[in-house]
């Protein structure tokens, strides 16, 4: 195992009803911008909980964060709080409004030309405006966690530093009970593969790690093929497990002392980018041919994911891990998830583009390893076909 440094400060919430808790974490004196998404919170009884409980606030809101955080939008919301000097951020949504209120809590404190020099140059980020999430979607971790993705028309980028998280973060199973299908999936598919690129790379005898990443993989697994279920679909034991698992499976914990991949995250954001496949659909296409065209480089855990995850136990190694892979893909399909490019009417004609914008961004050597190179990314896209 390697040596770390784990400290994940924000505060949970955890259980229906929660959302009244904001008002005692936000402080009295402080001016608040509330953010949200297209605006379905008004519809669900989200919204008017998030006011209750603001009462005694000033508020002043901001909606219209997109699926994947556009930098203009953004830049809006900045312009906004500066004009309104508002020193709290709330962000009430999934992982896009969470991600957004990050960049925008760092561009108001950013004392340089250009705010997205966050996100190209890594400029440093020495302070921010606190913020705080009421999640409405389990999917990506955004709300425990000290990463952000933001959108520039078609480029993509990320940026991770510790002081992008939360203060605290509510997490209300029954918020999720309007979600759509789609969207449960996604949010499934999501936290899966949030896990396998923290679990899925080489041995460091990381036991503990390596336990509770295959604890959160059985638990997505299980409660997964519930939710999409008749008999369990407004199920809150279920909501619940799947909440608190998307949240566990990116807030750092497992990430501790282990390599990490993250490849088959960056091939996946240039799909959506370029062609607006959803984030989780792009994981879905991707990870079973990154899986079988890095077999041998990832074969001891792939051995154990087809032991401890899949109960596979027969076979030559070799047969294990095939086994373990089509149980995965299977997996997907009952999500309602694609598992190949031509599910999301892309082909061989779409290969080239994907790999120069990755050679644009500078994604060129991926993996925990560095070995994903453009030539290896062709070959799992053309496996994906």
């Amino acid at each position: 195992m390697f040596n770390f440094t784990f400290h994940n400060f924000t505060k949970v919430h955890f259980g229906e009803g929660q959302i009244s808790q904001i008002q005692h974490d936000i402080p009295q004196s402080a001016k608040v911008l509330l953010v949200y998404g297209g605006g379905s919170i008004k519809n669900n009884g989200i919204y008017q909980q998030v006011t209750q409980a603001l009462s005694a606030h000033q508020v002043v809101e901001f909606s219209g964060i997109e699926a994947n955080p556009q930098y203009d939008t953004l830049m809006q919301g900045v312009a906004l709080a500066k004009a309104q000097q508002v020193d709290y951020i709330l962000a009430v949504g999934g992982g896009s409004v969470i991600d957004g209120c990050k960049f925008i809590s760092a561009a108001l404190k950013f004392d340089g030309q250009d705010p997205w020099d966050l996100m190209i140059q890594k400029a440093a980020v020495t302070a921010v405006v606190p913020m705080g999430v009421v999640l409405t979607l389990a999917a990506t971790g955004s709300e425990t966690n000290p990463a952000t993705v933001v959108s520039r028309g078609e480029d993509k980028f990320g940026l991770f530093n510790p002081i992008l998280r939360p203060q605290f973060a509510v997490l209300d199973p029954s918020v999720t009970l309007s979600l759509t299908d789609r969207q449960i999936s996604n949010g499934v598919v999501d936290a899966f593969v949030h896990v396998i690129e923290q679990y899925l790379t080489y041995p460091v005898n990381a036991k503990v790690q390596d336990r509770f990443a295959e604890g959160l993989l059985l638990t997505l697994i299980e409660e997964g093929q519930k939710v999409i279920s008749a008999e369990h679909k407004n199920d809150l034991e279920v909501r619940a497990n799947l909440m608190f698992s998307a949240t566990m499976a990116l807030n750092g914990l497992i990430g501790t002392g282990v390599p990490h991949d993250w490849s088959t995250h960056m091939i996946g954001h240039e799909l959506t980018a370029a062609y607006g496949i959803d984030h989780a659909r792009s994981l879905s296409i991707l990870l079973p041919s990154m899986l079988r065209e890095r077999q041998q480089v990832k074969q001891a855990k792939l051995l154990q994911f087809a032991e401890r995850v899949w109960n596979i136990t027969d076979g030559t190694d070799d047969q294990k891990i095939a086994a373990a892979i089509t149980k995965m893909e299977q997996f997907f399909k009952q999500l309602g998830a694609p598992i190949c490019l031509s599910d999301a009417n892309l082909d061989e004609s779409h290969i080239p583009d994907i790999i120069q914008r990755l050679k644009g961004h500078g994604m060129t050597a991926l993996g925990e390893d560095q070995m994903v190179t453009l030539d290896v990314v062709e070959r799992i896209l053309n496996r994906a076909l």
